[in-house]
């Protein structure tokens, strides 16, 4: 199976070049502020794509996903939505969750510590795709400032359930691949700090189960 990663495209989703797959995997951040018209359009978007299998989990601007879960789910027609929940596809076992740590007043946003670490502790310990919006701590994650700004508890999680793949986005200037211990971080941001599509989609092959 050909797996095509894509993450924070903010409205601006027909400026990004999307490789044929078996597979789309969107890591959250489809809008600039989750208005109802920019998900029917990114909505739209996605329709006009050929991948037979499509999934998307919201990120910290897409408030609607929050705010009116679901008004916001009943407009996603063409992807499999995912929201701290899992789906398996050809025996592939996917878990996607929007949540990242607390910086101002985004959506998604969750206090660092217990607050946060109940949401990845959901995570089944037999994933083998897993979708968050943000990255773990130390790994894709460093700003322009320099700063390392994912999530501990998260990479805790991670590194007990080792998934083969890890995708995420949010820090855009972070785009990029690592393989350490036996997982393929993906940091699959597509725009670039000016909001600029600058970075290719990221695309990896797995094996099926079925």
């Amino acid at each position: 199976m050909k797996v095509v990663c894509i993450s924070d495209t903010h409205g601006k989703h027909r400026d990004v070049k999307v490789p044929e797959g078996d597979l789309l995997i969107h890591a959250g951040d489809i809008s600039r502020r989750g208005y109802p018209k920019e998900i029917r359009k990114f909505n739209d978007w996605l329709g006009t794509l050929p991948h037979p299998h499509k999934i998307m989990i919201a990120g910290n601007h897409d408030f609607l996903f929050e705010n009116e879960p679901e008004q916001a789910e009943a407009l996603i027609t063409n992807a499999t939505y995912l929201n701290d929940s899992g789906v398996t596809i050809e025996g592939i076992r996917i878990w996607g969750s929007p949540i990242s740590p607390e910086f101002h007043d985004w959506a998604f946003n969750r206090k660092r510590g217990e607050e946060i670490r109940k949401h990845w502790e959901m995570i089944p310990a037999n994933t083998d795709i897993l979708i968050t919006h943000g990255p773990p701590k130390g790994i894709l994650d460093r700003t322009f400032l320099g700063m390392r700004v994912g999530c501990d508890d998260l990479a805790d999680i991670v590194a007990k359930i080792n998934p083969p793949y890890h995708i995420f986005g949010h820090i855009h200037e972070a785009y990029g691949i690592k393989e350490l211990a036996g997982t393929t971080y993906i940091n699959a941001s597509v725009l670039n700090l000016l909001y600029r599509s600058a970075h290719k989609a990221i695309t990896f092959e797995i094996n099926t189960l079925e």
